[in-house]
């Protein structure tokens, strides 16, 4: 984050980047979570503008109209939450995109919007929690498969299912990290990241070029009068 606040400075009307990965869902089209570390502290405000930026993001290169955005939160009921979720939840009613509430981590990989907000400290634990899960359950399975010679028949037959099975939750199908917010695309690679997922990566920052998805985020959170709408 500093290396693109030096050498490419902030959008106008950004406080705060957020880190922003697409992670994936059961369903095979994946979410955007934000922010998963930029900033471990966050105000409400920081949350609307994470949200206008996602919600671009994921229209403008994902693709998605009208994409839903959802609140990390520790119940999908209105009101839960501490005192950060509990101010951002009623200012995202009043943002200029598509919010449907509250959303549970345990509904994350299950699609339960297509954006996700949440401060960094948050996000990060969240992101850790799912790519160990994901990583134990493997190994885990790689144990099983391999224990006897019955199970290593089974795992032939199933090679190709497994490998699809694989391939929905490798991090190189996405590229990297956007960090959004910045006065130009900036794309943050796993540090293991391989041939493919370099390639994505740039592919990434060349549809963010491509659809103006930076002077669009720009133009929108200008047009909000912060102090008009309670941000």
């Amino acid at each position: 984050m500093s290396a693109g606040l030096f050498g490419v400075g902030r959008t106008p009307g950004i406080d705060r980047p957020a880190l922003s990965p697409t992670l994936p869902t059961i369903d095979g089209k994946g979410f955007l979570l934000l922010d998963v570390g930029a900033n471990v502290d966050a105000k409400a405000h920081h949350l609307i503008q994470y949200a206008i930026m996602g919600s671009i993001y994921t229209e403008k290169v994902r693709s998605i109209p009208n994409p839903t955005v959802g609140l990390l939160n520790v119940g999908t009921e209105d009101g839960k939450g501490n005192d950060l979720t509990k101010k951002a939840f009623t200012q995202l009613k009043n943002a200029p995109i598509h919010f449907i509430g509250n959303v549970e981590a345990r509904d994350l990989l299950s699609g339960a919007a297509d954006v996700v907000v949440t401060d960094g400290f948050s996000g990060n634990i969240a992101l850790k929690t799912i790519e160990g899960t994901a990583m134990t359950v493997f190994s885990m399975l790689k144990k099983t498969f391999t224990s006897s010679v019955k199970t290593k028949i089974a795992a032939g037959l199933a090679k190709k299912d497994l490998k699809e099975l694989s391939g929905k939750l490798d991090y190189s199908e996405y590229g990297g990290a956007g960090l959004f917010g910045l006065a130009a695309p900036v794309i943050k690679a796993h540090g293991s990241s391989k041939g493919r997922a370099i390639f994505n990566a740039i592919k990434q920052a060349c549809h963010m070029v491509e659809y103006n998805v930076t002077e669009t985020i720009e133009s929108t959170v200008l047009s909000i009068d912060l102090d008009k709408e309670g941000y």
